[in-house]
């Protein structure tokens, strides 16, 4: 698709000496790329990355449950959510939510994933074009399949506000990409890539349609900012003020990746206590601070798909290969839903 997206002036644009500095410090073993000395504050000296586990086929959307202490994360084309314990291994928590006759290897399973303040998994069951409720029976609720009637695209990740309000990107990523032929791609009812609002009573509400292709998304601490990560054609993250009545309004480019070298896109993100956003991208795990600046980045043997916050004390950070889960253990506390 290549529709213009109409940015308001005055973004937030990093500098030439940010993308010169890219090039710059990398710590010994570690794979971090330090930019900015706030990073230290951080990411400890020479942190280390480690491997949990590995041979999977793509994973995506972990998310930590607190209520038990473990980590919930999707294996998209396997078509299920796994749930990994500290001390323990890999199992299966939910198996075959997709039903259909996409090809073998096709991203048909469940994307994003996050708990609800009740600690219900909220899952983008992007396969379904549904976003979904797990309820604690095991049974499943459909909180959106459609928008004024019509079925959504491909819901890919979503955020849950202390409210309640559920919000969701949908881009139209299984006509265009996600492993299937021509023949066998869905035809799509919406002719264009969302980003939603779920309220409380059901109701689901468009809050932007101008981004060629929403995927990740965050709340800052105080919620009065939403961020969206933009992964094509051009890659960039946006954010938002959002209003009393949970509409977002006056959207700046946060941060502009399309000189940054790298073959990932913008794609998952978390914030921590401090409001630092902590985004996959083309230069890896890519830390920003509040005001758009690019602290640092985080290398893994691996492409990283998305993170999460985990453990009991909140300081360590779960990330998604594309085939692994790795961990780093950072000095600040991020925000755990």
């Amino acid at each position: 698709m290549n529709r213009k997206l109409r940015v308001p002036a005055g973004c937030l644009v990093f500098s030439i000496l940010t993308l010169l500095q890219l090039g710059a410090q990398d710590t010994s073993g570690s794979g971090i790329k330090r930019i900015d000395p706030k990073l230290g504050a951080i990411v400890p000296e020479n942190a280390p990355v480690e491997k949990v586990d590995g041979n999977f086929q793509y994973i995506e959307g972990p998310v930590w449950v607190r209520k038990g202490g473990y980590l919930l994360f999707s294996d998209i084309p396997a078509n299920a959510i796994l749930k990994w314990t500290p001390g323990g291994s890999t199992s299966v928590y939910r198996k075959d939510l997709f039903a259909g006759t996409y090809p073998k290897g096709a991203l048909i399973g469940p994307n994003g994933e996050t708990v609800d303040r009740q600690g219900r998994l909220i899952v983008a069951d992007h396969g379904n074009r549904r976003v979904i409720r797990i309820n604690q029976d095991g049974s499943t609720t459909v909180l959106a399949d459609r928008f004024e009637g019509k079925r959504l695209n491909a819901p890919n990740d979503l955020v849950v506000r202390k409210n309640g309000d559920i919000y969701f990107t949908d881009p139209t990523a299984l006509e265009r990409s996600y492993g299937a032929d021509a023949k066998d791609k869905p035809q799509l009812e919406l002719d264009f890539d969302g980003v939603y609002r779920i309220t409380k009573d059901g109701k689901v509400s468009l809050v932007i349609k101008d981004l060629p292709f929403p995927n990740g998304l965050a709340f800052s601490p105080d919620e009065k900012k939403l961020y969206v990560a933009n992964s094509r054609p051009e890659k960039y993250w946006m954010v938002y003020d959002v209003l009393p009545d949970g509409t977002v309004a006056n959207g700046k480019k946060f941060f502009d990746a399309n000189n940054i070298q790298g073959d990932d896109v913008p794609d998952g993100m978390k914030v921590d206590t401090a409001g630092n956003v902590y985004a996959t991208g083309p230069a890896g795990l890519m830390i920003f601070s509040p005001e758009g600046e690019l602290l640092g980045s985080i290398q893994f043997p691996e492409l990283p798909s998305n993170c999460a916050w985990g453990d009991k004390d909140g300081r360590a950070l779960y990330v998604t290969g594309r085939t692994s889960l790795y961990r780093i253990r950072l000095k600040v506390k991020g925000i755990v839903p």
